[in-house]
């Protein structure tokens, strides 16, 4: 909605409130007058509103409204930075100022004098610099102070002083997160009504003293993602606390037996600090209102007997990679209500007990995964409230897998011993699975032809495991796919047309199985989001098509151990993301959407959230089979080895500049190394093998200086390898199989050799000869001999004088340099000669 004035909002002189959204103010310039000059309006509300830039000689220099108590301007586009003092003198009844998300920057003016009736200032998730204005502690009937996601950059206790005026006998709500505050967090914090304190995300630092501030009434405490560090501190005399955040911080030491004190508490967050020590029974016997324990991401261990009988019923149990094996825990059989459980990296080293699967019906996150967990799951007839994210990889499960897996957001089943059909995947009509690795099991038969009803799937990993067909029909219905990875599978058959209708493929791993057919020219005209496709070790025939060369975010293409035949597209320098030297990212990210619930424990409804997955990949990388993560996305790779491959070279491929590495090896590509050979700077592996290339080594070849891997043996290059410390430093095994080629590091070329007249006759005195030899022993004994006395001749000076000891040594240390050289090159000299 646009509107050109608020004039009509003036003739509405009784009216008291006015909320508006997503509403055009810019040719409304007299908005703020109007507003300014009403006379009943109590409650004013705009909400995602554009405003016009005000005229400060258009308003009153005073609040002149003497009814306005609540003005909320917040997710503004365009509220002017000069609009901002001037709404601090809009009225000095004002109760609730809320400013949030209106993009402000600078500092806040120092003008709340003015206002002395506020009780809630909300400037959220603005570009607010420097610090609190002074004017905010003079308020005596403020309540609430909200300035998270800003810019705030001042040391915390200069903040608290500021504040401390008589607002800090009514202050009960300070909210300063996601700032730039730092120092070291005060002894003594003064706000006796304090019920919310929010510092989390700054720059805070130091210890946390034991039982800090006069905090009687305070419930909610918030120091998370900062740098305090030293022991947890004995929080014991907050009485009422009842949510306590401390991670992601550098504590350390023991978990203090003071935290059984709190018997109020309702959320306890210590994880990703660096506590260690045992925590037993004695931590944890008073905290009966305990629903969510966070203490992952330390080392601890807990030592809880298998027949304690928790005094609380846990909603949130996160403790990954703390110690709670060997043993599976027992007590986790009274806790009965859990929505989310992560026990992921515990050691744990035993039979799952079969009670643990009879699930609470409100779970919605299972993660038990890098463990050493045996046994197999029942398929029991669970009822589940919700659709839950299930993580068992990496342990020693067995078995079929049940049917009520299938009705997760998120199924991570891989690198176990599951077997048997996949036929659980088809049980329901309507899935919202949205990512699925089934890899590295034991798993038979075909893959099931059900995929339609995945509308939300995104991710797919099948490899390694004991499966045969056809990959169906129905995969191309999977509108979101983004990684499809069926390697080892032992499929056979063409690559259904229907998988063009996955657009949003980034990553195609079908490498190691038994497909056949031509590589489709829809694989380049329809799949153009391609960062990596691997069809390597398959049967595929015929040419490469050349539409493989229009994707321009392909960055690993392995065509390696089939059958293709023809030319080498010469189109390959249009894969642009190889022709540039940078890459867009490290990692190869995947997104998948997934159930979740309120974090405060209201599960009222599934919240959609989305969720990344690094994609891996296995590669030829330098010649051995590596698996690459993390840094997947800075490869660069073209291997169309093993092929029957025909033709040159093509010219073309020297423009791809980030290329890092290239096998066209075990094909019959003849002709000549490409010349701009040298433009690939930063290829580390290059193999030409075992082809019928012929002419020299082009000399621009010793421009890649990254070069790690070489490998041009079994061809017909002739003439001298060209001279450089990359070059020289291979195995002659890089060149052999190449009769025309010499030079190191194989045997000299014709003419290297300088031949000297022979004496007498051509035979050498044994005189000379030993004149010869010993001639390089008088020089390094003479050397040595000048070396020393030199050395010693100065030595007292440079004892006395500072300076020339500085200069001496510099000297000396690239004169050893010299020395060094030289008399490796007269060894090698005398060596050639014996």
């Amino acid at each position: 909605m646009i509107t050109d004035n608020l004039e009509w909002l003036s003739r509405l002189s009784s009216l008291k409130s006015l909320r508006i959204g997503s509403t055009d103010f810019t040719k409304a310039s007299n908005w703020l007058q109007v507003i300014q000059s009403h006379p009943s309006l109590s409650v004013l509300v705009l909400e995602e509103c554009d405003f016009a830039e005000v005229d400060p000689s258009s308003l009153s220099r005073f609040n002149s409204s003497n009814s306005l108590a609540v003005l909320s301007l917040t997710s503004g586009f365009s509220l002017h930075p000069s609009t901002f003092p001037l709404l601090l003198n809009i009225s000095s009844n004002l109760v609730q100022l809320d400013l949030s998300s209106n993009n402000l920057s600078g500092s806040i003016p120092d003008s709340f004098e003015n206002m002395p009736a506020l009780e809630f200032i909300k400037f959220y998730n603005n570009r607010l610099e420097g610090g609190i204005p002074k004017s905010m502690g003079n308020l005596c009937s403020l309540q609430a102070l909200d300035m998270r996601f800003n810019n705030l950059s001042e040391p915390l206790t200069v903040t608290l002083e500021k504040l401390s005026g008589c607002a800090k006998d009514s202050l009960e709500i300070l909210a300063l997160a996601f700032n730039d505050l730092y120092g070291s967090m005060p002894s003594f914090v003064p706000f006796s009504s304090l019920t919310i304190l929010e510092l989390q995300n700054n720059r805070l630092s130091g210890r946390v003293q034991d039982n800090f501030g006069n905090f009687s009434e305070l419930t909610f405490l918030n120091l998370a993602g900062n740098r305090f560090t030293g022991p947890l501190p004995d929080l014991s005399r907050l009485s009422w606390l009842r949510n306590l955040y401390l991670a992601s911080n550098q504590l350390e030491g023991p978990f203090p037996v003071s935290i059984g004190k709190m018997s109020q508490l309702v959320l306890l967050d210590v994880s990703s600090n660096a506590l260690n020590g045992v925590i037993s029974e004695a931590h944890l016997f008073n905290l009966s209102q305990l629903r969510l324990l966070f203490i992952s991401f330390n080392s601890l261990s807990l030592n809880l007997s298998s027949d304690w009988i928790p005094p609380f019923q846990l909603d949130y149990i996160e403790m990954r990679s703390c110690e709670l094996g060997p043993q599976f825990p027992g007590w986790l059989r009274r806790q009965t209500n859990f929505s989310h459980l992560d026990i992921s990296h515990s050691k744990i080293s035993d039979a799952i007990p079969y009670w643990f699967w009879n699930l609470p019906s409100r779970l919605m996150y299972l993660n038990l995964s890098f463990n050493n967990i045996s046994g197999s799951v029942p398929n029991l007839p669970l009822k589940l409230d919700y659709i839950p994210v299930i993580d068992l990889r990496s342990n020693l499960f067995y078995g079929p897998i049940p049917q009520f897996f299938s009705n997760s957001t998120v199924l991570d089943l891989s690198n176990n011993m599951f077997c048997g059909p996949l036929s659980f995947l088809c049980t329901k009509t309507d899935n919202l699975l949205g990512y699925l690795d089934l890899s590295n099991n034991l798993l038979s038969g075909s893959i099931p032809d059900c995929w339609m009803t995945y509308r939300l799937l995104t991710v797919i990993n099948l490899e390694n495991n004991n499966l045969s067909g056809i990959i169906p029909n129905s995969v191309g219905s999977l509108a979101l796919l983004e990684s499809l990875r069926l390697r080892n599978t032992s499929l056979y058959g063409e690559l259904p047309q229907s998988l063009e209708n996955c657009r949003g493929l980034k990553l195609l791993d079908l490498g190691e199985n038994k497909l056949t057919g031509i590589i489709p020219p829809w694989l380049g005209e329809r799949l153009k989001s391609l960062i990596a496709l691997c069809l390597r070790s398959n049967g595929f025939h015929g040419n490469i098509p050349s539409t493989l060369c229009r994707q321009q975010f392909l960055q690993i293409l392995d065509l390696s151990l089939n059958n293709l035949s023809g030319t080498i597209p010469s189109c390959l320098n249009n894969l642009t993301a190889m022709a540039h030297l940078r890459s867009l990212q490290a990692t190869v990210h995947s997104s998948y959407p997934y159930a979740d619930a309120d974090f405060t424990g209201s599960f009222t409804s599934n919240i959609w959230m989305m969720g990344t997955y690094d994609d891996h990949l296995l590669v030829i990388w330098k010649g051995l089979e590596q698996e690459y993560g993390k840094t997947l996305g800075l490869l660069k790779i073209i291997d169309l080895s093993s092929n029957q491959l025909s033709g040159e070279i093509p010219e073309e491929i020297a423009s791809l500049q980030g290329l890092i590495t290239l096998n066209l090896s075990r094909n019959m590509l003849r002709g000549s190394i490409i010349r701009g050979i040298g433009q690939l700077q930063r290829l580390e592996s290059l193999d030409l093998s075992t082809n019928s290339l012929s002419g020299e080594i082009p000399k621009s070849m010793v421009d890649l200086s990254f070069l790690s891997v070489l490998d041009l043996s079994n061809n017909n290059l002739s003439g001298k390898i060209p001279l450089s410390t990359q070059l020289q430093s291979f195995n002659g095994s890089s060149y052999s199989g190449n009769p025309g080629l010499c030079g190191a590091p194989l045997s000299k070329c014709p003419g290297d050799e300088i031949t000297r007249p022979p004496n007498n006759g051509g035979s050498e005195s044994s005189t000379d000869r030993d004149e010869e030899l010993f001639e390089p022993l008088w020089f390094f004994t003479g050397m040595a001999a000048g070396f020393v006395i030199g050395f010693w001749g100065v030595l007292g000076t440079l004892l006395l004088n500072r300076s020339w000891r500085h200069r001496y040594f510099g000297f000396l240390s690239k004169l050893g340099e010299w020395i060094c050289l030289t008399m490796a090159l007269k060894m090698a000299k005398l060596q050639r000669r014996l």
